[in-house]
């Protein structure tokens, strides 16, 4: 007997990742103009900030619909040998995401329990609560261990990152004009934490450079870690060079994998965005 690990696309997971765990994504909608995306499916992270920066539409996106989570959680349960199924999502204070999740839990017609937790993060804040999920279900965890392990990583999880600009919050209505305003006049490098569900300012920073290196002592605030990961947008070199320095702060020694803001959260962070997310050991 085995336990599915569901999540959206919103975390951000690698896909080989996603195919070594076995876990199954719900994908975000995100639509350009009159054009209407899969997130990850039909509309790769390459081509997203490619329309983003280069298209005449911004985009808007929305959370997968109950009936595709309801469509997800019964082909899961009818899959041989699964007697329970662990969906986990970006935080609830972030997206309807959850919601849609927890009543298409509720109307499938699946012969075994659905557990569907809010993680209280995004992107790889999810994704690795997912992925400590899968790995206990891979050891052959029952549905209330894997999502034991799951509950475990969130309270262990923390997600930060630095924005190139306010702009991308600002024309995704998630922070006001006036607040826009007054970072660019700053000139700063805005940061952001996520506290209890919510975004949070971490720190305003006058360069890059600096910004890169709170980022870092942030991360040594939690060390060591169990699990870690960095994000980026458009700056793959940056993001591995990052992971580098992090190694030591792992308890294996290796570096945190890198993953990449897909086109949910890539709407709202925008090009040159950096980000760690990590599971203290503590």
């Amino acid at each position: 007997m085995s336990v599915k690990i569901i999540t959206d696309s919103t975390a951000d997971l690698p896909s080989d990742v996603v195919s070594e765990l076995n876990i199954t994504v719900v994908p975000a909608n995100v639509r350009f103009g009159n054009d209407d995306y899969k997130d990850g499916v039909d509309l790769s992270a390459d081509d997203f900030f490619d329309k983003l920066l280069n298209g005449p539409d911004f985009p808007t996106t929305s959370q997968p619909s109950i009936g595709e989570f309801k469509a997800a959680y019964e082909k899961a349960a009818s899959e041989d040998g699964v007697d329970g199924i662990v969906s986990v999502h970006v935080s609830g204070k972030l997206s309807g995401t959850m919601n849609s999740a927890t009543q298409g839990a509720s109307q499938a017609e699946a012969d075994c329990p659905i557990e569907v937790l809010d993680t209280r993060q995004a992107s790889m804040g999810s994704g690795l609560v997912a992925i400590s999920a899968a790995r206990a279900a891979r050891d052959g965890a029952s549905v209330e261990e894997a999502a034991d392990a799951a509950r475990a990583a969130i309270a262990k999880s923390q997600c930060f990152a630095l924005l190139d600009t306010l702009d991308y919050l600002i024309k995704g209505g998630r922070i006001g004009k006036a607040r826009g305003a007054i970072g660019k006049l700053l000139r700063i490098k805005p940061m952001i934490i996520l506290r209890d569900g919510e975004v949070n300012d971490l720190a305003r920073e006058r360069t890059r450079a600096r910004a890169i290196a709170r980022l870092r002592r942030t991360a040594e605030e939690y060390a060591p870690l169990s699990a870690a990961a960095v994000m980026h947008s458009t700056t793959p070199d940056e993001a591995e060079r990052l992971a580098a320095e992090l190694a030591p702060l792992m308890e294996s020694g290796a570096p945190p994998m890198t993953a990449r803001f897909g086109p949910a959260l890539g709407t709202y962070v925008g090009p040159d965005s950096l980000g760690i997310t990590l599971l203290s050991a503590e």
